[in-house]
């Protein structure tokens, strides 16, 4: 950690720093999909979420809402920017989490790695024959992967036909749809392990 004057440091990383320290470290290599999950029941999926405010947000929301894990497409944003770190408040180090490698395909070889490990798959989408969020089944299950997707579009259509459940959170007032960190944050919370 270094600490220096607010005009050698903005100097330094080309930001306007406001805490006046920069710390410097190196990156572990990343851990396996099959390590993160390891000993876990309930997972966070991101699927090309590429804002890292709500990267940030979702991984927050994750740990205090009961997920043991985030695992993340390769167009999702870097948990380890800057901003995703700030707005996680620091939970991006206190979570595990990866990417799904580069080179395999996405839907179709992550959610047969997460079937190989025993999750069940929701997919959280409005779609004509999604269940509710408060479905006894879905909050049954051993061991869940919430898949969120991109910030406007959502989740892709095959990743949500490759799902085992399309669940919707019941709206109000005609509004269609929330944020993607809202919606994790409310899918966490209600179908976190009991």
């Amino acid at each position: 950690v270094y600490t220096a004057e607010l005009e050698v440091l903005q100097q330094l990383t080309g930001y306007a720093l406001t805490r006046g320290l920069l710390c410097a470290m190196r990156r572990k290599p990343l851990p396996t999909v099959e390590a993160v999950c390891r000993s876990a029941r309930r997972i966070a999926v991101l699927e090309n979420v590429m804002n890292p405010t709500n990267v940030g947000a979702i991984f927050r929301s994750a740990a205090a809402l009961g997920m043991d894990a985030v695992l993340l497409t390769q167009a999702s944003s870097n948990p380890l920017y800057r901003r995703a770190i700030r707005v996680s408040m620091g939970t991006v180090f206190q979570i595990p989490w990866t990417f799904f490698p580069e080179g395999e395909a996405w839907p179709e070889n992550g959610l047969e790695k997460l079937r190989t490990l025993g999750f069940r798959t929701a997919a959280m989408a409005l779609t004509d024959d999604s269940v509710s969020i408060e479905d006894e089944a879905l909050m049954a299950e051993p061991k869940l992967a919430i898949v969120l997707g991109t910030e406007g579009d959502g989740l892709a259509q095959t990743t949500i036909a490759a799902c085992d459940y399309t669940v919707k959170i019941p709206m109000s007032h005609k509004v269609d749809s929330l944020n993607v960190a809202a919606a994790g944050a409310l899918a966490f919370w209600q179908l976190r392990a009991r």
